[in-house]
Protein backbone atom coordinates (compact mmCIF):
# COMPACT_ATOMS: atom_id res chain seq x y z
CA UNK A 1 0.00 0.00 0.00
CA UNK A 2 1.48 3.02 -1.08
CA UNK A 3 1.48 6.40 1.33
CA UNK A 4 -0.96 8.00 -0.48
CA UNK A 5 -3.51 5.24 -0.43
CA UNK A 6 -2.59 5.26 3.40
CA UNK A 7 -4.09 8.71 3.96
CA UNK A 8 -7.04 8.58 1.59
CA UNK A 9 -8.35 5.27 4.01
CA UNK A 10 -8.54 7.32 7.07
CA UNK A 11 -9.97 10.03 5.52
CA UNK A 12 -13.12 8.07 3.93
CA UNK A 13 -13.68 6.91 7.71
CA UNK A 14 -13.89 10.08 8.66
CA UNK A 15 -16.34 11.43 6.06
CA UNK A 16 -18.33 8.23 6.65
CA UNK A 17 -18.71 9.16 10.65
CA UNK A 18 -19.70 12.83 9.86
CA UNK A 19 -22.44 11.71 7.15
CA UNK A 20 -23.69 9.10 9.64
CA UNK A 21 -23.54 11.56 12.35
CA UNK A 22 -25.64 14.21 10.01
CA UNK A 23 -28.01 11.63 9.30
CA UNK A 24 -28.44 10.61 12.40
CA UNK A 25 -28.96 14.22 13.75
CA UNK A 26 -31.14 14.74 11.11
CA UNK A 27 -33.84 12.27 11.73
CA UNK A 28 -34.33 13.85 15.91
CA UNK A 29 -37.13 16.56 14.47
CA UNK A 30 -38.93 13.52 12.42
CA UNK A 31 -39.13 11.57 15.75
CA UNK A 32 -40.11 15.27 17.63
CA UNK A 33 -42.76 15.84 14.91
CA UNK A 34 -44.50 12.46 14.95
CA UNK A 35 -44.82 12.92 19.07
CA UNK A 36 -46.83 15.88 18.30
CA UNK A 37 -49.40 14.36 15.97
CA UNK A 38 -47.54 13.83 12.58
CA UNK A 39 -49.07 10.90 11.05
CA UNK A 40 -45.89 9.71 9.54
CA UNK A 41 -44.88 6.73 10.57
CA UNK A 42 -41.93 6.00 12.54
CA UNK A 43 -38.34 4.22 10.92
CA UNK A 44 -38.99 0.26 12.28
CA UNK A 45 -35.31 1.06 13.68
CA UNK A 46 -36.54 4.03 15.45
CA UNK A 47 -39.56 2.66 16.79
CA UNK A 48 -37.94 1.02 20.53
CA UNK A 49 -37.13 4.50 20.99
CA UNK A 50 -40.22 6.54 20.23
CA UNK A 51 -42.09 7.60 23.68
CA UNK A 52 -45.83 7.42 22.84
CA UNK A 53 -48.07 9.83 23.81
CA UNK A 54 -50.21 10.28 26.56
CA UNK A 55 -53.32 8.26 26.77
CA UNK A 56 -56.54 10.61 26.17
CA UNK A 57 -58.63 10.91 29.55
CA UNK A 58 -61.44 8.45 29.52
CA UNK A 59 -64.92 10.00 27.64
CA UNK A 60 -68.23 8.80 28.37
CA UNK A 61 -69.74 6.77 25.35
CA UNK A 62 -72.32 9.15 24.67
CA UNK A 63 -69.62 11.84 23.36
CA UNK A 64 -67.98 9.41 20.68
CA UNK A 65 -64.78 9.29 19.06
CA UNK A 66 -63.46 11.99 16.32
CA UNK A 67 -60.87 12.15 14.03
CA UNK A 68 -57.27 10.97 15.48
CA UNK A 69 -58.88 9.61 19.07
CA UNK A 70 -59.89 12.88 20.50
CA UNK A 71 -63.39 13.06 22.01
CA UNK A 72 -66.66 13.87 19.76
CA UNK A 73 -69.03 16.33 21.76
CA UNK A 74 -71.17 17.26 18.32
CA UNK A 75 -74.00 15.28 19.54
CA UNK A 76 -73.79 15.98 23.32
CA UNK A 77 -73.39 19.68 22.36
CA UNK A 78 -76.35 20.06 20.34
CA UNK A 79 -78.55 17.97 22.73
CA UNK A 80 -77.75 20.34 25.63
CA UNK A 81 -78.05 23.58 23.84
CA UNK A 82 -81.53 22.61 23.21
CA UNK A 83 -82.06 23.36 27.43
CA UNK A 84 -80.00 26.17 27.54
CA UNK A 85 -82.20 29.74 27.65
CA UNK A 86 -81.24 33.09 27.51
CA UNK A 87 -82.25 35.61 30.81
CA UNK A 88 -82.77 39.32 30.57
CA UNK A 89 -83.71 41.14 33.92
CA UNK A 90 -84.99 44.92 34.25
CA UNK A 91 -84.12 46.36 37.43
CA UNK A 92 -85.01 49.85 38.38
CA UNK A 93 -82.68 50.87 41.23
CA UNK A 94 -82.96 54.60 43.37
CA UNK A 95 -80.19 56.76 42.17
CA UNK A 96 -79.43 59.48 44.24
CA UNK A 97 -78.82 62.92 42.41
CA UNK A 98 -75.84 64.41 44.43
CA UNK A 99 -72.82 65.09 42.45
CA UNK A 100 -71.20 63.84 45.12
CA UNK A 101 -72.49 60.33 45.45
CA UNK A 102 -69.71 58.45 44.26
CA UNK A 103 -67.10 60.30 46.64
CA UNK A 104 -66.63 58.70 49.66
CA UNK A 105 -65.09 61.28 51.52
CA UNK A 106 -68.48 64.07 50.88
CA UNK A 107 -70.31 60.98 51.69
CA UNK A 108 -68.47 60.00 55.18
CA UNK A 109 -69.11 63.59 56.40
CA UNK A 110 -72.24 64.56 55.05
CA UNK A 111 -73.99 61.71 53.44
CA UNK A 112 -75.52 61.75 50.36
CA UNK A 113 -78.70 63.82 51.32
CA UNK A 114 -82.33 62.79 48.90
CA UNK A 115 -83.67 66.07 50.53
CA UNK A 116 -80.96 68.50 48.91
CA UNK A 117 -80.00 66.78 45.62
CA UNK A 118 -83.15 64.00 44.94
CA UNK A 119 -83.10 60.89 43.59
CA UNK A 120 -84.15 59.25 40.22
CA UNK A 121 -84.79 55.57 38.99
CA UNK A 122 -82.29 54.03 36.94
CA UNK A 123 -83.12 51.37 34.86
CA UNK A 124 -80.33 48.66 34.70
CA UNK A 125 -80.32 45.68 32.34
CA UNK A 126 -78.67 42.30 33.63
CA UNK A 127 -78.25 39.54 31.11
CA UNK A 128 -77.23 36.41 31.38
CA UNK A 129 -78.39 32.83 30.86
CA UNK A 130 -80.86 29.83 32.24
CA UNK A 131 -80.98 25.84 32.51
CA UNK A 132 -84.64 24.39 31.60
CA UNK A 133 -84.89 21.74 34.66
CA UNK A 134 -88.60 20.64 34.34
CA UNK A 135 -90.51 20.43 30.64
CA UNK A 136 -93.68 22.77 32.31
CA UNK A 137 -91.20 25.57 32.61
CA UNK A 138 -88.61 25.82 35.96
CA UNK A 139 -85.42 27.17 34.77
CA UNK A 140 -82.42 27.76 36.95
CA UNK A 141 -80.33 30.90 36.78
CA UNK A 142 -77.90 32.84 38.93
CA UNK A 143 -79.29 34.61 42.00
CA UNK A 144 -77.08 37.66 40.53
CA UNK A 145 -78.54 36.95 36.94
CA UNK A 146 -82.34 37.84 38.33
CA UNK A 147 -80.89 41.05 40.82
CA UNK A 148 -82.68 42.41 43.71
CA UNK A 149 -85.06 45.02 42.12
CA UNK A 150 -86.69 43.38 39.48
CA UNK A 151 -89.23 45.08 37.29
CA UNK A 152 -89.51 42.21 34.28
CA UNK A 153 -87.28 38.93 33.49
CA UNK A 154 -87.37 37.92 29.97
CA UNK A 155 -86.40 34.09 28.89
CA UNK A 156 -85.46 33.52 25.33
CA UNK A 157 -86.20 30.09 24.51
CA UNK A 158 -83.54 28.31 22.51
CA UNK A 159 -86.35 27.92 19.62
CA UNK A 160 -85.72 31.88 19.90
CA UNK A 161 -89.48 31.95 21.73
CA UNK A 162 -89.53 34.95 24.07
CA UNK A 163 -91.84 34.31 27.28
CA UNK A 164 -91.90 36.20 30.49
CA UNK A 165 -90.45 34.56 33.44
CA UNK A 166 -91.50 35.74 37.00
CA UNK A 167 -89.70 34.38 40.12
CA UNK A 168 -90.41 30.99 42.19
CA UNK A 169 -87.67 32.01 44.92
CA UNK A 170 -84.01 33.28 45.24
CA UNK A 171 -81.47 31.88 47.55
CA UNK A 172 -78.00 34.62 47.60
CA UNK A 173 -76.55 32.37 49.90
CA UNK A 174 -75.35 29.88 47.51
CA UNK A 175 -76.41 32.64 44.39
CA UNK A 176 -79.24 30.39 43.21
CA UNK A 177 -82.61 31.83 41.45
CA UNK A 178 -85.59 29.63 40.31
CA UNK A 179 -87.92 30.94 37.57
CA UNK A 180 -91.23 29.64 36.02
CA UNK A 181 -92.38 30.40 32.15
CA UNK A 182 -95.71 29.34 31.16
CA UNK A 183 -94.87 26.77 28.18
CA UNK A 184 -94.70 22.43 28.23
CA UNK A 185 -93.41 20.20 26.23
CA UNK A 186 -89.91 22.02 26.91
CA UNK A 187 -86.51 20.01 26.56
CA UNK A 188 -84.49 19.21 29.35
CA UNK A 189 -81.26 18.58 30.28
CA UNK A 190 -80.92 15.85 33.02
CA UNK A 191 -79.06 16.10 36.13
CA UNK A 192 -75.85 14.22 36.64
CA UNK A 193 -74.21 13.80 40.31
CA UNK A 194 -71.76 16.00 40.72
CA UNK A 195 -70.39 14.20 43.81
CA UNK A 196 -68.55 11.95 41.05
CA UNK A 197 -66.66 14.56 39.59
CA UNK A 198 -63.07 14.06 39.07
CA UNK A 199 -60.35 16.37 37.80
CA UNK A 200 -58.98 16.56 34.42
CA UNK A 201 -62.90 15.15 33.21
CA UNK A 202 -64.21 16.70 30.48
CA UNK A 203 -66.37 19.20 30.69
CA UNK A 204 -68.17 21.86 28.34
CA UNK A 205 -69.79 25.50 29.72
CA UNK A 206 -73.12 26.42 27.64
CA UNK A 207 -74.49 30.10 28.23
CA UNK A 208 -74.79 33.38 26.25
CA UNK A 209 -71.52 35.44 26.71
CA UNK A 210 -71.42 38.96 25.34
CA UNK A 211 -75.53 37.85 23.95
CA UNK A 212 -73.80 35.38 22.06
CA UNK A 213 -76.54 32.66 22.43
CA UNK A 214 -75.95 29.07 22.21
CA UNK A 215 -72.44 29.02 23.11
CA UNK A 216 -70.66 26.04 23.89
CA UNK A 217 -67.01 26.00 25.26
CA UNK A 218 -64.78 22.89 26.27
CA UNK A 219 -62.22 22.22 29.09
CA UNK A 220 -61.88 20.42 32.12
CA UNK A 221 -62.41 20.16 35.62
CA UNK A 222 -59.91 21.87 36.88
CA UNK A 223 -60.82 21.57 40.85
CA UNK A 224 -63.31 20.58 42.89
CA UNK A 225 -64.49 21.95 46.26
CA UNK A 226 -63.31 25.40 45.51
CA UNK A 227 -64.13 28.15 48.87
CA UNK A 228 -63.19 31.16 49.76
CA UNK A 229 -63.64 32.54 46.34
CA UNK A 230 -65.85 35.75 47.60
CA UNK A 231 -68.90 34.52 45.18
CA UNK A 232 -71.50 33.64 47.38
CA UNK A 233 -71.83 32.63 51.06
CA UNK A 234 -72.40 28.96 50.69
CA UNK A 235 -69.32 27.96 48.75
CA UNK A 236 -68.48 24.87 47.41
CA UNK A 237 -67.87 25.42 43.84
CA UNK A 238 -66.41 23.03 40.64
CA UNK A 239 -63.13 25.17 39.20
CA UNK A 240 -63.09 24.51 35.47
CA UNK A 241 -60.79 26.13 32.54
CA UNK A 242 -63.96 25.69 29.89
CA UNK A 243 -64.62 29.77 28.95
CA UNK A 244 -66.67 31.35 30.81
CA UNK A 245 -67.12 35.27 30.17
CA UNK A 246 -70.01 37.83 31.17
CA UNK A 247 -73.26 36.58 30.44
CA UNK A 248 -72.47 32.21 31.32
CA UNK A 249 -73.79 33.36 34.30
CA UNK A 250 -76.41 30.69 35.07
CA UNK A 251 -75.45 28.20 32.10
CA UNK A 252 -75.17 24.74 32.20
CA UNK A 253 -72.01 22.84 32.56
CA UNK A 254 -72.05 19.77 30.93
CA UNK A 255 -70.33 16.49 31.52
CA UNK A 256 -69.59 14.22 29.01
CA UNK A 257 -72.72 11.78 29.43
CA UNK A 258 -74.50 15.18 27.93
CA UNK A 259 -75.85 16.04 31.94
CA UNK A 260 -75.83 18.88 34.07
CA UNK A 261 -73.18 19.03 36.89
CA UNK A 262 -72.95 22.64 37.59
CA UNK A 263 -74.52 25.68 37.02
CA UNK A 264 -71.78 28.65 35.93
CA UNK A 265 -71.50 31.47 38.36
CA UNK A 266 -68.27 33.47 37.74
CA UNK A 267 -64.63 33.92 36.50
CA UNK A 268 -61.44 34.40 38.69
CA UNK A 269 -59.83 37.53 36.23
CA UNK A 270 -57.92 40.44 36.13
CA UNK A 271 -59.20 41.77 33.00
CA UNK A 272 -63.07 40.98 34.04
CA UNK A 273 -62.60 38.14 30.71
CA UNK A 274 -61.77 35.01 30.54
CA UNK A 275 -58.34 33.24 31.99
CA UNK A 276 -59.22 29.68 32.76
CA UNK A 277 -60.41 30.38 35.87
CA UNK A 278 -64.61 29.65 36.41
CA UNK A 279 -66.58 28.05 38.53
CA UNK A 280 -69.76 26.58 39.11
CA UNK A 281 -71.98 25.67 41.53
CA UNK A 282 -72.34 21.89 42.03
CA UNK A 283 -75.44 19.84 40.91
CA UNK A 284 -76.42 18.56 43.93
CA UNK A 285 -76.64 21.48 45.94
CA UNK A 286 -78.46 22.94 43.02
CA UNK A 287 -81.05 20.50 43.51
CA UNK A 288 -81.03 20.84 46.79
CA UNK A 289 -82.13 24.42 46.82
CA UNK A 290 -84.47 23.91 43.62
CA UNK A 291 -86.17 21.18 45.66
CA UNK A 292 -86.75 23.70 48.81
CA UNK A 293 -87.70 26.24 46.80
CA UNK A 294 -90.92 24.58 44.96
CA UNK A 295 -92.18 22.92 48.12
CA UNK A 296 -91.21 25.79 50.78
CA UNK A 297 -90.46 29.04 48.70
CA UNK A 298 -87.25 29.26 50.70
CA UNK A 299 -84.14 27.12 51.54
CA UNK A 300 -84.48 24.98 54.71
CA UNK A 301 -81.01 24.71 56.29
CA UNK A 302 -80.44 24.02 59.35
CA UNK A 303 -78.75 26.07 62.42
CA UNK A 304 -77.04 26.71 65.63
CA UNK A 305 -77.99 29.77 66.00
CA UNK A 306 -75.73 33.23 65.80
CA UNK A 307 -72.26 32.50 65.81
CA UNK A 308 -69.58 34.20 64.35
CA UNK A 309 -65.81 32.48 63.48
CA UNK A 310 -63.04 33.73 61.78
CA UNK A 311 -59.84 31.84 60.27
CA UNK A 312 -56.59 31.11 62.10
CA UNK A 313 -53.68 32.59 60.82
CA UNK A 314 -50.12 31.82 62.02
CA UNK A 315 -50.09 34.52 64.34
CA UNK A 316 -53.34 33.87 66.04
CA UNK A 317 -52.28 30.14 66.39
CA UNK A 318 -49.26 31.24 67.90
CA UNK A 319 -51.61 33.44 70.53
CA UNK A 320 -53.85 30.58 71.38
CA UNK A 321 -51.10 28.17 71.52
CA UNK A 322 -51.93 26.02 68.76
CA UNK A 323 -49.52 23.64 66.10
CA UNK A 324 -51.80 24.19 63.31
CA UNK A 325 -54.01 27.09 61.65
CA UNK A 326 -57.08 24.21 60.31
CA UNK A 327 -60.52 25.78 62.19
CA UNK A 328 -62.39 28.13 63.05
CA UNK A 329 -62.45 30.43 65.68
CA UNK A 330 -65.25 31.68 67.50
CA UNK A 331 -65.45 35.26 67.93
CA UNK A 332 -68.97 35.92 68.96
CA UNK A 333 -72.16 34.61 69.69
CA UNK A 334 -75.79 35.10 70.97
CA UNK A 335 -76.70 33.57 74.35
CA UNK A 336 -79.87 32.63 73.17
CA UNK A 337 -78.25 30.04 70.22
CA UNK A 338 -78.13 26.15 70.44
CA UNK A 339 -74.02 26.46 70.00
CA UNK A 340 -74.08 28.54 73.40
CA UNK A 341 -76.60 26.32 75.53
CA UNK A 342 -74.20 23.38 74.19
CA UNK A 343 -71.46 24.96 75.67
CA UNK A 344 -69.78 26.52 73.01
CA UNK A 345 -67.72 29.97 73.73
CA UNK A 346 -65.58 32.90 72.18
CA UNK A 347 -62.29 31.63 71.99
CA UNK A 348 -63.05 28.10 71.06
CA UNK A 349 -62.07 26.76 68.26
CA UNK A 350 -64.20 24.77 65.95
CA UNK A 351 -62.33 21.65 64.32
CA UNK A 352 -64.77 19.32 63.13
CA UNK A 353 -68.61 18.51 62.69
CA UNK A 354 -70.06 15.03 62.76
CA UNK A 355 -66.64 13.88 62.60
CA UNK A 356 -66.01 16.16 59.48
CA UNK A 357 -63.05 17.99 59.64
CA UNK A 358 -63.36 22.06 59.70
CA UNK A 359 -60.43 23.42 58.30
CA UNK A 360 -61.06 27.06 57.76
CA UNK A 361 -65.42 28.75 58.28
CA UNK A 362 -66.53 27.40 55.38
CA UNK A 363 -66.17 24.44 56.23
CA UNK A 364 -68.19 25.01 59.52
CA UNK A 365 -70.90 27.31 57.63
CA UNK A 366 -71.71 24.39 54.96
CA UNK A 367 -72.08 21.41 57.29
CA UNK A 368 -73.95 23.53 59.85
CA UNK A 369 -76.29 24.23 56.40
CA UNK A 370 -76.28 21.08 55.38
CA UNK A 371 -77.64 19.69 59.02
CA UNK A 372 -81.25 18.75 59.18
CA UNK A 373 -83.53 20.65 61.57
CA UNK A 374 -84.35 18.62 64.74
CA UNK A 375 -81.45 16.75 65.06
CA UNK A 376 -77.84 17.08 67.03
CA UNK A 377 -74.61 17.12 65.78
CA UNK A 378 -70.74 16.06 67.47
CA UNK A 379 -68.97 19.38 67.58
CA UNK A 380 -65.21 18.78 68.14
CA UNK A 381 -63.24 21.92 69.50
CA UNK A 382 -60.39 22.85 71.19
CA UNK A 383 -60.09 24.78 74.50
CA UNK A 384 -57.30 25.64 76.04
CA UNK A 385 -55.36 23.61 73.73
CA UNK A 386 -57.28 20.60 74.88
CA UNK A 387 -59.61 18.74 72.79
CA UNK A 388 -63.26 18.32 73.46
CA UNK A 389 -66.81 17.25 71.88
CA UNK A 390 -70.29 18.76 72.42
CA UNK A 391 -73.40 17.75 71.19
CA UNK A 392 -75.55 20.30 69.63
CA UNK A 393 -78.99 21.04 68.58
CA UNK A 394 -79.85 21.65 64.98
CA UNK A 395 -82.98 24.37 64.70
CA UNK A 396 -84.26 25.65 61.61
CA UNK A 397 -82.98 28.90 59.75
CA UNK A 398 -81.59 31.60 62.13
CA UNK A 399 -77.92 33.38 61.43
CA UNK A 400 -75.90 30.42 60.42
CA UNK A 401 -71.89 30.70 61.10
CA UNK A 402 -71.58 34.17 59.50
CA UNK A 403 -67.91 34.67 58.84
CA UNK A 404 -65.83 37.46 60.42
CA UNK A 405 -63.49 39.35 58.06
CA UNK A 406 -64.11 36.54 54.90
Amino acid sequence: MTHRHRLIIPLVFVLAGFVAGVIVTGRLPLANSGLAGSHQAAPADAASNVIPPPAAPPVAATAGRGPGGLPDFTTVAAEAVRGVANISSLQVVRTPNSPFASDPFFSYFFGNDDEMFGSHDQRQLSLGSGVIVSSDGYVVTNNHVVGRHVREINVILPDKRQVRGRIVGTDPMTDVALLKIDAKGLPVIPWGDSSQLKVGQWVLAIGSPFQLSQTVTLGIVSAVGRANIGLADYEDFIQTDAAINPGNSGGALINAAGQVIGINTGILSESGGYQGIGFAIPSNLVRKVVDDLIKYGEVRRGSIGYVQTTAITQALAGQLGLTQTQGALVTRMARDSSAFRAGIRPGDVIVSFNGEPVNEPSDLLRHVSDARAGTTARVGLIRDGRRQELTVSIVQGGQISPRDGQ
